[in-house]
C-alpha cells in the first residue's frame, strides 16, 4: 500500500504545480527500496525527470561532510571537544557582531570561548548566514559581500551559547582538509561516495553529468516558476562542506540507508563503526531549542520551523525530533534540507528514510513542505 500512496500523493503534488518535476526515493519498513520521477526537468526544459536527474542538493551536504569529521574523530585525529582553531586558524580570528553603533557601523568584539568541533557539526559555533540573520544581512550589505562570502562574515555569539544555523560545516569541511591533506572533493570520494556506490554524488559535475541536471526555478508572486541562474562555484571552493553537492535521490537515499543500518551501506560498505553512528545520532545540544529559522532575504529563503511547538535538538549531522511526529516519523529519527527545497529524512525506529528533491526558491515553499509531508505520510502508509 506504501507505494500506491506514495505515487497518489506525488502525482497529485505534481498536478498542484508544486515544481516542475521532482524525484523521490524511500527505503520502507522492510527493507525494500521505491524509487520515482515525476515531471519535467525545469519550465524551459521539456526533459522528463528520470531517476539519474541531478539536484543540487545544498545543506544535505552538511550530513555528508559530518560524516567525514567523524571518520576523522573515529580515527584519533582529532577530538570533538578540541579547539578548531588548531587546524584552521582562521576560526579563531573570527570577531562577533553586537549590533550597530549610531553611525551605522557594525560593534565587533573578540570571542572569549575557543570553537570545538562539537560546536561547528552541532551549528553551536555562533556562525551564521546572511540570509537568516538581519544582522548578518546588513554587515554583508555594508561590505558588498555576495552569498560567496559567507565564511568572511562574524559569528552571532560565543560558541555553545545558542544554535544558529551557518557555516560551521564548511569550516568543518576546512577541518577536515587540514588533517588529511586532501581537497574535500577527493576525500569524499575515497571515502564516502566510492564506499557506497554513490556514483552521480559530486561537487563538479561531468559534462555528462550537467546534460542530466534539474534547472533552477524561482517562485514567482502568482505561485509560478521562472527559469533563474545559480550558479555554485567549483572546486576549490572554501564552502564546499555546507552545501555544495550535486546528487539524485536514489544516490542519497544510499547514503540515508547506511546511517540506519549503523554506518553500513546497501552494498556493505562501511563509512562509520557502530558506535560511531550512535555518537552521530545522539542530541548534543543539551536543552538548546533548534531547527528554528527566520529569514532576512524572503526571495532565497521563508521562515522555517519544523515541528512548531515541538523539542527540537540537533544531533551532529541533522536535526532531531525529539517527539513523535505528525506524519510518522518516530522519536529520535534525524532529518534536514537543502535550500534548494530537497528534503530528507531516516528514522532509526522504523527502519525507515526518505528523500525528496525539487530545485526551486525559496525554501521552505509552503507547497513543498506540503509535498514533503504528503510523501512521509505516503512511505508510512
Amino acid at each position: 500500500m506504501s507505494i500506491v500512496a506514495i505515487e497518489r500523493a506525488l502525482d497529485a503534488a505534481l498536478a498542484s504545480g508544486v515544481a516542475p518535476g521532482l524525484t523521490a526515493a524511500a527505503h520502507l519498513a522492510g527493507g525494500s527500496v521505491w524509487t520515482g520521477a515525476y515531471g519535467q526537468r525545469g519550465v524551459a526544459d521539456a526533459a522528463p525527470m528520470t531517476g539519474d536527474t541531478l539536484f543540487w542538493i545544498a545543506s544535505m551536504t552538511k550530513a555528508i561532510a559530518s560524516v567525514a569529521a567523524l571518520q576523522m574523530v573515529e580515527q584519533g585525529r582529532v577530538s570533538l571537544d578540541q579547539p578548531a582553531s588548531d587546524f584552521v586558524p582562521a576560526i579563531g580570528a573570527s570577531m562577533i557582531i553586537e549590533g550597530f553603533d549610531a553611525k551605522g557601523e557594525a560593534r565587533l568584539r573578540p570571542a572569549t570561548r575557543p570553537v570545538t568541533l562539537r560546536h561547528l557539526l552541532t551549528h553551536t559555533s555562533g556562525y551564521g548566514y546572511s540570509f537568516f540573520s538581519k544582522d548578518l544581512a546588513r554587515y554583508a550589505e555594508a561590505k558588498g559581500f555576495t552569498l560567496g562570502n559567507e565564511l568572511e562574515l562574524p559569528r552571532l555569539a560565543e560558541a555553545g551559547e545558542c544554535w544558529n544555523y551557518g557555516v560551521g560545516i564548511d569550516f568543518a569541511g576546512q577541518v577536515v582538509e587540514a588533517l588529511t591533506g586532501q581537497s574535500l572533493d577527493v576525500y569524499l570520494q575515497q571515502h564516502v561516495f566510492d564506499v557506497l556506490g554513490m556514483a552521480n554524488t559530486t561537487f563538479a559535475p561531468s559534462a555528462e553529468q550537467e546534460k542530466r541536471k534539474a534547472a533552477m526555478h524561482a517562485r514567482l508572486p502568482d505561485g509560478g516558476l521562472a527559469p533563474m541562474d545559480f550558479p555554485l562555484p567549483p572546486p576549490p571552493n572554501p564552502m564546499l562542506g555546507g552545501g555544495g553537492l550535486f546528487s539524485t535521490a536514489s544516490d542519497y537515499l544510499l547514503f540515508l540507508t547506511a546511517l540506519l543500518n549503523n554506518g553500513v551501506g546497501a552494498n556493505g560498505g562501511r563509512i562509520l563503526k557502530a558506535e560511531s553512528m550512535g555518537l552521530l545520532s545522539d542530541n548534543h545540544v543539551g536543552d538548546i531549542q533548534c531547527g528554528v529559522l527566520e529569514t532576512a532575504m524572503p526571495h532565497i529563503s521563508a521562515a522555517f520551523e519544523p515541528f512548531p511547538g515541538q523539542p527540537k535538538r540537533w544531533s551532529l549531522a541533522m536535526l532531531r525530533n525529539e517527539e513523535a511526529g505528525p506524519d510518522g516519523r518516530g522519536a529520535g529519527s534525524l532529518a534536514w534540507a537543502g535550500l534548494s527545497n530537497c528534503y530528507c529524512w531516516m528514522d532509526p525506529g522504523a527502519g525507515v528514510a526518505g528523500v525528496i528533491l525539487m530545485q526551486f526558491l525559496p525554501f521552505a515553499d509552503p507547497r513543498a513542505l506540503e509535498t514533503f509531508a504528503a510523501f512521509e505520510r505516503a512511505v508510512y502508509a
